[in-house]
């Protein structure tokens, strides 16, 4: 990477599972207890939007108790050693940015924000938000509707904003660092094959092999939290080098 003056870190839910959050499709992830239909999903909201409410707060909680990890620092740590640096996360616990990464753009939302239910005008609330403590949803203050969590459910479109800055980001970049995604959730999982298709470099880091590892120009097996630092340790010795040659 010591060319790469601009990247793009694209990272899932295995990059935080080293932080003690869980992943989705494990066996011991999200979903092996909890139905996608029941807490994702506008419908689930409407049949019991109190339940719903409380298991986000929950969920909320454990994300505000859990620290980033080595991984996480590192690449915080690249905004420092690469000109440009955006990360493009799936995840939606805030913890890109309590590292210190500047451009952080989040397909899937945050569970630290919350909206209008009918969207009247989004109602984007960001962190600290103490009302999120609450064990009711909150009434939209403009049209009197439930709020919800500003995250993307099944059936909804990301948001588009964020998309399109991130399409851009990806037909810039000059490379990508991919962790902790399997390339299954669609359709934030089509940016890595657009990457492909533009010819970008490709690293991944990931325990297990996925379909990204089937493109990727390289791949490094292991965890986020050990795999990154030493990658970006190098990079960083490497720079050092040059700076002395």
């Amino acid at each position: 990477m010591l060319d790469v003056q601009r990247l793009v870190v694209f990272t899932g839910a295995g990059m935080s599972k080293d932080s003690g959050l869980d992943t989705f499709r494990d066996a011991d992830g999200v979903w092996a207890n909890n139905a996608p239909q029941d807490y994702a999903s506008p419908e689930g909201f409407r049949r019991n939007p109190r339940t719903v409410w409380q298991w986000y707060t929950q969920r909320r909680r454990q994300m505000l108790e859990a620290n980033p990890n080595a991984g996480h620092r590192a690449i915080a740590k690249l905004d420092t050693l690469l000109p440009h640096v955006t990360v493009i996360t799936q995840n939606i616990d805030g913890l890109h940015q309590r590292a210190g990464n500047q451009r952080v753009l989040e397909l899937h939302g945050s569970v630290h924000r919350y909206k209008c239910s009918k969207n009247c005008r989004g109602l984007p609330t960001l962190t600290p938000v103490p009302e999120l403590t609450q064990e009711e949803p909150l009434l939209c203050p403009y049209c009197g509707a439930l709020t919800r969590p500003d995250v993307v459910w099944f059936g909804e479109m990301l948001p588009a904003d964020v998309w399109e800055s991130a399409v851009v980001e990806i037909a810039v970049c000059d490379a990508v660092l991919v962790v902790g995604t399997s390339g299954v959730v669609e359709p934030a999982a089509s940016l890595l094959w657009r990457a492909k298709n533009r010819r970008k470099s490709l690293v991944e880091v990931n325990p297990e092999p996925t379909l990204v590892s089937s493109i990727a120009d390289v791949v490094l097996q292991g965890k986020a939290a050990e795999v990154v630092p030493t990658l970006v340790a190098t990079l960083e010795a490497n720079q050092a080098e040059d700076r002395g040659g």
